[in-house]
């Protein structure tokens, strides 16, 4: 492949996942505009309008082909269903921490999440990692233990984000070369279904009921863009995973954090006192002695000589 071309794909894979950070990034303003829609009542459209935009997606890209050759993959579909549900944990979550005055939460879920996934691969795909990998796991443990300790709340929201989000990303890599990105969601959407019917009849049997509709025109078409909302960030990160390497990937995935801290610190003025300062401070080292980590394998990597195929 001529430089030229490499620079071009790499160029546009930082374009993608980037755009795909960043859209996650401003998600807790978007669906604090759906108030007064619930965190249930929320993702229940998610799920069902994903479904609904993937078949969409499927058959302008055309890949009802590939789609069908899925289907006939008992062990995939099973995988697929079990993703779909770690994301669905995900989903929920994330929607709690938002519309329950967390968002600072959510965000130290997300710092934390490249360790998380360095610790997945130690322990179940049986990875060796390096020394300063480790140091930035035990940083990352003692921030927990100070927030949880000094602060007096177990972080129980961004656990549940690293580990859904973690063991989700292990999944997709298992499967990634045999399932695309549309049909992977499209199946996924789909074993949540049930879940999204069920939760929507027990909205609706609560005070105040189903939001959808009742809220003006406005409320109703921002309600049911959550579909895409969801969808599209989850296929530029497909995209951009594609065409650059994970320490690329690696660097990039902290716009989502550091803007969802941002906001609410300063946008939705949630409550940092000095203890939780001393936590999120912790944790921050361990992501510089994360990214150090990173820059130097890259650089041992670029000086390792290439050797031609004969």
């Amino acid at each position: 492949m001529p430089p030229e071309t490499t620079r071009a794909t790499q160029t546009a894979g930082v374009a993608y996942a980037g755009g795909a950070y960043l859209l996650w990034g401003v998600l807790p303003l978007y669906f604090l505009l759906l108030v007064p829609t619930g965190p249930w009542e929320v993702v229940a459209w998610r799920v069902l309008l994903s479904f609904v935009f993937c078949l969409l997606l499927l058959t302008v890209t055309r890949g009802w082909v590939a789609f069908g050759v899925i289907l006939r993959q008992p062990k995939l579909l099973g995988w697929t269903a079990l993703a779909g549900l770690l994301i669905y944990v995900n989903w929920q979550v994330f929607l709690i921490g938002t519309l329950s005055g967390n968002v600072v939460e959510t965000s130290l879920g997300y710092f934390i999440n490249p360790i998380t996934t360095v610790l997945l691969g130690v322990f179940v795909l049986k990875e060796r990692i390096r020394k300063l990998q480790w140091a930035a796991i035990a940083i990352a443990a003692i921030a927990v233990v100070v927030i949880v300790v000094a602060y007096r709340a177990f972080p129980w929201i961004a656990l549940s984000l690293t580990a859904s989000f973690g063991v989700y990303g292990l999944i997709k890599k298992k499967i990634g070369p045999a399932v695309d990105a549309v049909s992977g969601l499209t199946l996924e959407s789909f074993w949540l279904i049930p879940i999204a019917v069920v939760q929507l009849i027990i909205v609706a049997l609560t005070p105040g009921g189903i939001t959808m509709g009742m809220n003006g025109w406005t409320h109703a078409l921002l309600l049911a863009f959550a579909g895409v909302a969801t969808a599209v960030p989850l296929l530029l990160f497909a995209a951009g995973t594609r065409r650059i390497n994970l320490t690329v990937i690696g660097m990039i995935q902290f716009i989502t954090p550091v803007m969802q801290f941002l906001i609410g610190v300063l946008v939705l003025h949630e409550p940092m006192p000095t203890e939780r300062w001393a936590g999120f401070i912790i944790v921050w080292i361990a992501i510089g002695v994360f990214i150090v980590d990173l820059l130097l394998a890259a650089r041992r990597g670029r000086r390792i000589p290439r050797v031609d195929p004969a």
